[in-house]
């Protein structure tokens, strides 16, 4: 892998880049499609080509578990697998130690929810988000995956919403020194993650860019425990690079992650100890609320070597787009975009719409009136509605590609006001009229 900053902002932090891979190039700054199970919900890849996207991410926890590693490997990898041809990427499992084990017993949540997108099951015994979900009061967590994953109401909720009542106390990861144990969302099957394992998974898939093991936790922990948990994290970063170092066949490329938290102090530390490692590029760790984004990154950007990648883990809104590359972001990942566009909520120019609402039965008009998405060209927003209120399954097609055209051209378009040096000014218009 080989990185190149074409310009820079100007503040110190915002650059305009390159990636290039053994599978082509990313024009940074950059957002990166989610595919968790090699596959991006609803659409082919030639669909996610087509919309503009350069690269994908694949999440190698539920990989792992189907269709296995080995299958993976066997099938010249995660490119051919999926018959994606462009630039791929894979998460390393870490965030499931906080989906799976912190916020599994709470509505604990990190900034743009770096879950997976097949974490998608149903209720029993939990709440969500204040709303009563009560099936079977008597259930204990260790039968509850075979429950949700055979539950009519897997659309309701993710692995990160669950909250059992106080009496089921088991999650579904422990985090020890040597690794995380893990409870399969599919059967309750127990495995465990060391940082070597993790990388081993990641050398099987074969994706371009892979990560170090690390533990994400909660923004709500205590300084100690996030202390605790970025101390592990840069004893687990050593260990995935030096069994890198050693079986890496593939000529993958492994970014080291940054943890801390919300702290100042936490934050620079990691980025001191992670950015003198001898990493490919660098992730920065979620777990810290939205106005972070303008702190927490541009700490963490200040610190890390300017001459390789950096990619924000989890982080999709349109706002959010602007103040990570701002501060010194290259690429992102996030499955909201696509999450929300089968809910029905689609993103405008004017802000995000339900198309849901009544007043689009009959809107004969595109969903956004400057948009030249495959969706836009061809349907009416009135059309889309239709599908949704019929359950069909194209409405989730046509809304996943807005979605993503929405944001990865966004980008694109805040790269372009970069080079151009008017970046100050397209985001006050954007967020202006984004949120009028």
């Amino acid at each position: 892998m080989k990185f190149s900053i074409e310009k820079e902002l100007g503040n110190g932090r915002a650059r305009v880049g390159k990636i290039e891979t053994t599978h082509g190039s990313i024009e940074t700054p950059a957002f990166i499609v989610v595919g968790t199970k090699a596959t991006v919900k609803s659409l082919s890849p030639e669909q996610v080509n087509t919309l503009g996207a350069q690269a994908v991410l694949a999440n190698t926890y539920h990989l792992y578990l189907q269709p296995g590693e080995e299958i993976m490997k066997k099938s010249g990898g995660l490119h051919k697998f999926m018959n994606w041809h462009g630039p791929t990427f894979t998460d390393s499992g870490g965030f499931q130690a906080f989906s799976l084990g912190a916020a599994f017993n709470n509505s604990a949540s990190k900034i743009g929810d770096r879950n997976n997108e097949d974490g998608k099951i149903g209720s029993a015994d939990l709440h969500h988000k204040g709303t009563s979900c009560l099936i079977n009061q008597t259930m204990s967590r260790s039968e509850a995956p075979l429950f949700l994953a055979s539950s009519k109401k897997k659309d309701l909720l993710t692995v990160s919403d669950l909250n059992f009542s106080e009496h089921n106390q088991e999650k579904f990861a422990k985090v020890t020194e040597d690794g995380v144990e893990f409870r399969s969302v599919l059967d309750g099957s127990t495995h465990f993650f060391t940082p070597e394992k993790s990388i081993e998974i990641q050398h099987n898939i074969g994706a371009d860019i892979i990560f170090a093991f690390d533990e994400c936790t909660s923004p709500h922990a205590s300084y100690e425990y996030q202390k605790e948990a970025m101390d592990r994290t840069h004893r687990w970063a050593k260990r995935s690079l030096d069994y890198h170092k050693e079986n890496n066949e593939g000529g993958q490329a492994l970014f080291g992650i940054v943890q801390g938290g919300r702290y100042e102090d936490l934050r620079k530390e990691s980025a001191k100890i992670i950015g003198e490692m001898d990493f490919d590029g660098f992730g920065i760790g979620g777990s810290f609320d939205k106005e972070d984004i303008y702190t927490a990154v541009g700490w963490v950007n200040d610190v890390l070597p300017k001459g390789k990648p950096r990619h924000l883990l989890g982080i999709g809104e349109p706002v959010d787009l602007f103040g990570g590359i701002e501060n010194g972001i290259d690429t992102f990942d996030c499955v909201t975009p696509t999450r929300i566009a089968r809910n029905g909520s689609l993103y405008t120019r004017d802000g995000r719409i339900n198309i849901l609402n009544a007043k689009y039965v009959g809107d004969f008009t595109k969903v956004d009136s400057e948009c030249s998405c495959y969706t836009c060209t061809n349907y009416t927003a009135a059309y889309l509605s239709h599908l949704f209120r019929a359950k069909e399954m194209m409405a989730a097609t046509l809304a996943s590609i807005h979605n993503l055209y929405f944001i990865v051209n966004l980008v694109k378009e805040i790269r372009a006001s970069m080079l151009e040096g008017e970046f100050f000014e397209f985001k006050e218009a954007f967020i202006k009229r984004y949120y009028k």
